[in-house]
């Protein structure tokens, strides 16, 4: 008797073990916030010309949003990590290139816009800036990213304005 006793509490255990691994840390509505960005794309600049393609991917238990691009312009990459941060409840992305150029932005979901932008800086002149970087959900399927430098005293200069088109 003791016997079965013991298999059973060892397999409720088991059983309860399992279950709790099998929970989904990331399986939250806001670490899906940003999944309208998922998929693979082609990128077109506003006068229509290509320039490049991505791919995004959902990675490490649903954690985080890899992105790999790859530019129109031969020779340049590069990859990013998205990711909801609940311990500050907002949106981070770490952003590295093949020329060692790095961006660490971070923000929220606006309506059906995910707004991330770096802290503020201070360039060579000393005044301060920033940069941030909008991706909008469009009703068609579609998603525009807009990457705008804002500087202190001076006019927004638009870094890159892409329109996501999924790739057939």
């Amino acid at each position: 008797m003791k016997t079965k006793s013991l298999f059973y509490s060892l397999l409720f255990l088991s059983i309860f073990a399992t279950a709790q691994n099998n929970t989904c840390a990331c399986c939250t509505e806001k670490h899906s916030e940003f999944d309208f960005w998922i998929g693979t794309w082609e990128v077109t600049n506003p006068n229509g010309t290509k320039a490049g393609h991505n791919v995004l991917i959902k990675v490490e238990d649903n954690c985080v949003l890899r992105e790999n691009w790859t530019s129109a312009t031969p020779g340049y990459t590069g990859t990013s990590n998205s990711f909801y941060n609940s311990k500050t409840n907002q949106w981070e992305q770490v952003w590295v290139d093949n020329q060692g150029q790095s961006l660490h932005l971070k923000g929220n979901k606006v309506g059906n816009q995910m707004i991330l932008r770096t802290d503020d800086e201070k360039n060579a002149g000393g005044k301060i800036f920033y940069h941030q970087v909008t991706w909008t959900d469009n009703a068609d399927g579609t998603v525009r990213q807009k990457w705008e430098t804002f500087t202190e005293g001076q006019d927004v200069v638009v870094a890159f304005d892409g329109l996501y088109k999924p790739k057939d």
